[in-house]
């Protein structure tokens, strides 16, 4: 039956999954076109639903050493991989009441996490070492990186790597977190389809957990803007 198959899909992936993105695995799986309305109504009998719960980000006020011009202004598209890239960091907690930041780059062609790197203080370090991963990845890249306002991005030390690597510089307005739309909500599906979900005693747990997402997210998540592919399959039908 149809809605076997759709509580085994929801079982694997720990309930993460509403009716769209159900449809698109489920269609994917078994060859088939049925319509998200179906599948709805059908989650809705068997009593399945995402488990979706959503934090607002607090924000750190600094004093910048340089800033950029919102040069990206929402155009939040791009035609070929490392064109336009996001940035940001998270906080996560764990444990008792111990936090760890996770900095993370995303490209807009496919939504794939380029590179990204967990550390247990939020500093200049953890994005400049987000920046070189992400270089290392794909050399000779040379994209838009946007970003908020955040003291690690607007100090001279960043500014001076983005010019070494012909980068160019873009930011968000102030206060207007819309300006980094897709990076926010990359971190609202993160902490909404895994964060959320589990208690992390330990540092390892939390890292393991964050790794473990990210590779599902870019190799299976499949969306619906990118014609029902993971980021990376997309990526490699670009290359």
């Amino acid at each position: 039956m149809l809605v076997d198959e759709i509580i085994k899909i929801y079982e694997d992936v720990d309930g993460i999954y509403g009716y769209r993105r159900m449809t698109m695995n489920l269609n994917r799986k078994l060859g088939e076109n049925f319509n998200h309305k179906r599948i709805y109504r059908l989650m809705k009998v068997a009593g399945l639903q995402s488990v979706i719960r959503r934090k607002k980000k607090r924000y750190i006020k600094s004093i910048p050493q340089q800033v950029a011009e919102n040069i990206l202004n929402r155009k939040f598209t791009a035609d070929k991989p490392n064109q336009k890239w996001l940035t940001d960091v998270t906080e996560f907690k764990y444990g008792n009441s111990k936090k760890a930041y996770l900095s993370a780059i995303l490209d807009l062609n496919d939504n794939s996490i380029v590179s990204y790197v967990l550390g247990h203080s939020n500093n200049n370090e953890l994005v400049f070492k987000t920046l070189d991963l992400a270089l290392t990845a794909s050399p000779g890249a040379k994209p838009i990186l946007h970003s908020d306002r955040g003291f690690q991005y607007t100090s001279y030390g960043f500014k001076r790597k983005l010019t070494l690597a012909e980068m160019t510089q873009s930011m968000s307005r102030v206060g207007k977190c819309i300006d980094n739309g897709p990076m926010e909500a990359f971190w609202g599906i993160l902490k909404c389809e895994k964060y959320y979900l589990y208690k992390y005693d330990t540092y390892d747990e939390l890292s393991n957990a964050i790794d473990d997402y990210i590779s599902f997210y870019n190799n299976k998540r499949l969306q619906k803007r990118l014609n029902g592919l993971s980021p990376l399959e997309f990526r490699a039908l670009a290359a």
